[in-house]
């Protein structure tokens, strides 16, 4: 059998806090919280789910590897208010302003991209 994805492991200063940030952002759920991990999903049998492990230190430096978002395109400027609303700020990772995405951050730091919707290919 090949390997799948399970997780995605996201190092946290807060584990509760940044779990509730990504669960409220993608609206999940927690699906399991302990000392040293907390899990969020859509539910408690899919097959991805987002894991938050501790660390002491904060992050300091630019996302190696970044979640990007997408939503409808009339919805798109009202899901970044949301998104803010949460707790994610704006970030500047040298973009020019000309992108098709926008680039926040969660409450600890770490960079995510709202982009335009996929389109579909009709062939």
């Amino acid at each position: 059998m090949p390997v799948s994805l399970h997780h995605i492991v996201i190092d946290a200063h807060d584990l509760p806090a940044l779990a509730r940030f990504w669960a409220g952002a993608l609206r999940w759920r927690i699906l399991s919280e302990q000392e040293r991990e907390v899990v969020i999903g859509p539910d408690v049998n899919a097959p991805v789910g987002i894991c938050f492990m501790p660390v002491s230190d904060r992050k300091a430096v630019k996302n190696r590897l970044h979640l990007d978002l997408t939503c409808a395109a009339e919805d798109r400027t009202a899901e970044i208010d949301r998104l803010l609303g949460l707790g994610a700020r704006r970030a500047d990772v040298g973009q020019t302003g000309a992108e098709s995405w926008t680039v926040l951050a969660d409450p600890e730091g770490n960079e995510f991209c709202v982009v335009r919707p996929k389109r579909t290919l009709i062939g």
